[in-house]
This record gives C-alpha cells, structure tokens and sequence, in this order.
C-alpha cells in the first residue's frame, strides 16, 4: 500500500481508477457518473461514493459527500487530515468548501470542470490564502478517461 503523503503518478491514477469505477453506480442509476474514493493513510479506500442525487432526491449527495461520509463513518470523527481524496471530476464550490472542512490535504481529480469547478478552473477555494485549511490539488489525472466518460452521459441525454 502506498501512503497518502507523496503519492507517484501511478498511484494517482490507481486512484481514479477506483474513482472511475465508483461512477460506475452513478451512471447505473441515472445520475451523472461522477466517483469518488478517500484513501487512508496506508493506502487503502475508506470511503468510497458516487453522485447520488437522482437516487436520493438529496441535493447534497454528491460523490465527494458521500465519500467522505463513508470514510468518517470508517474513522470514527470527521477530521480526514491525513486523508486523500480522488475524485473523477473537479469538486464543484460546495464539495470544496467540504473537503477542506473535512482538513482533507490532497485533492486528485480526473476531468477539469470549466462551469463549475472550484479547485483551479472557476474558483480555487482549496488552495485560496484566505481558506482556513488548504489543500495540494493535483489535476487532469486521467483526465481523457473520465472526460469520456462524463462526455458519453452528456451526450446521450441531449439526442
């Protein structure tokens, strides 16, 4: 297992790999097939969600929530300080304002949300010097891959 600490490059795509397979439920269910996976301290997926507001009816369950819900319920407590967070598509100005309530310190994310991404596209909140807990955000990890994805979902509702 590899650490939360410095991961390589091909850890972070393992990670989005999970992600990706995660987005999978969405999708089966109607929803946007956005994943997301928090990894422990050793390596190891502890929470593990996907876009649930169709499913639901909850505006809040987006795949970043419901992956730190899961993980906090994992741990025990909320604070995910020594915690990663890969995700299939940027987080949206909410699940940023999440992350870093939930002091989570890295931040890996497939697909680049020009619209409504708050982790360097619109808005940078977790790396803001305003922001009271910041995070590393690495960006555009397999980006083709869940960029296609999120492509085909789009593409098939508006024929």
């Amino acid at each position: 297992m590899t650490s939360t600490a410095n991961p390589d490059r091909a850890t972070q795509e393992a990670w989005i790999g999970h992600a990706l397979r995660a987005g999978e439920q969405a999708l089966a269910a109607g929803d946007v097939p956005v994943g997301a996976v928090v990894i422990g301290p050793g390596g190891q997926v502890i929470g593990r969600g996907w876009n649930r507001r169709e499913a639901e009816g909850d505006p809040l369950a987006h795949a970043e929530v419901v992956a730190m819900r899961a993980a906090a319920a994992v741990r025990g407590g909320w604070r995910l300080e020594d915690c990663a967070l890969a995700v299939t598509l940027e987080p949206c100005l909410m699940c940023a304002g999440a992350i870093g309530q939930a002091r989570i310190p890295l931040v890996v994310f497939g697909a680049w949300d020009a619209k409504a991404g708050a982790c360097g596209s619109v808005w940078d909140v977790l790396r803001d010097s305003a922001a009271l807990h910041r995070a590393e955000v690495r960006g555009g990890v397999r980006q083709e891959d869940c960029g296609r994805t999120l492509g085909d979902f789009f593409v098939t509702r508006r024929v």
